[in-house]
């Protein structure tokens, strides 16, 4: 059985990066996509470019607001002839920094889009896939939800909390057919990392990568799987290693300074926006 070709995919904060990517290659596979994101014109544009690929459509969305989140997914359903059969909650901010600086309102957009965003998003469609005895959602997380790393640490908690949250409900919804699945990209080369200097080690992969890993896992599903594939092994070990290797590890890598080194003019664009991503925008954000 195909499981994209035909089937609706409702997928958050897909106006860009890995989510505009993971649209592309679901429309490429024969789905009909409905995308979410808090930016409207920038969602518009997204359907504009996606529409010669297949059935695209999208609506404004804010995965913080469970009204908002309920209405778009009631808008994928009727553009999906009542049925919604793919959730990828996608939508996420990553502040970075010496964990100090982060403001309040840094903080609490974080923990609002990347993990409540997450559960809102489950507890929305999980009745109606139980019901049906079938259906995927995809959590978009991060290889920082099981490898932490100084300078990261607010993205870090949101992200180890989709990977458990993930991991737990694959377990509760398995007996009820549904499937439910957490992707981990490593480094992405998306605006996210605006301002930081990966080293050789830390190479960034594509969005085009992470929508390949979300297509191969809605085609065969699995629990956990991480971007490149190999970093699952790297990120299961590090936690329990001694503090002395951890740290050892983490330099010879990179990892201990890269989130604490930036460029804070090259990134201060995507700081600001990322510290309100809160509510829908209907016009343009200034970079």
């Amino acid at each position: 059985m195909d499981n994209i070709r035909g089937k609706t995919v409702a997928i958050t904060g897909a106006a860009r990066g890995i989510g505009f990517a993971t649209a592309q290659a679901l429309l490429r596979r024969g789905a009909q996509v409905v995308i979410g994101d808090r930016e409207v014109a920038l969602q518009e544009s997204a359907v504009a470019k996606l529409s010669a690929l297949g059935q695209v459509s999208g609506y404004p969305l804010d995965v913080t607001d469970r009204e908002s989140f309920a209405g778009f997914l009631d808008k994928a359903r009727t553009d999906g002839r009542g049925q919604l059969d793919v959730l990828i909650n996608n939508a996420g901010v990553m502040p970075v920094g010496p964990f100090l600086e982060h403001s309040e309102q840094a903080i609490r957009s974080a923990i609002e889009v990347n993990f409540y965003g997450v559960l809102t998003g489950c507890q929305l469609v999980l009745p109606e896939m139980t019901a049906r005895r079938r259906g995927h959602i995809v959590n978009i997380a991060s290889v920082a939800g099981m490898l932490a790393v100084p300078g990261q640490a607010v993205y870090a908690g949101t992200k180890f909390a989709v990977v458990g949250v993930s991991t737990a409900l694959a377990d509760e919804f398995a007996p009820q057919g549904v499937e439910v699945s957490c992707v981990m990209p490593t480094f992405t080369n998306t605006e996210l990392i605006a301002g930081t200097h990966p080293s050789a080690a830390q190479k960034p992969v594509e969005p085009a990568d992470i929508a390949a890993a979300v297509v191969k896992v809605l085609d065969k599903p699995t629990t956990l799987v991480s971007v490149p594939p190999a970093l699952r092994f790297l990120s299961a070990v590090n936690p329990v290693l001694a503090p002395k290797a951890r740290r050892w590890l983490s330099h010879k890598l990179g990892n201990d300074t890269v989130f604490l080194n930036l460029d804070t003019t090259a990134r201060d664009a995507y700081e600001r926006r990322a510290q309100s991503a809160l509510g829908v925008v209907d016009t343009p954000e200034e970079d």
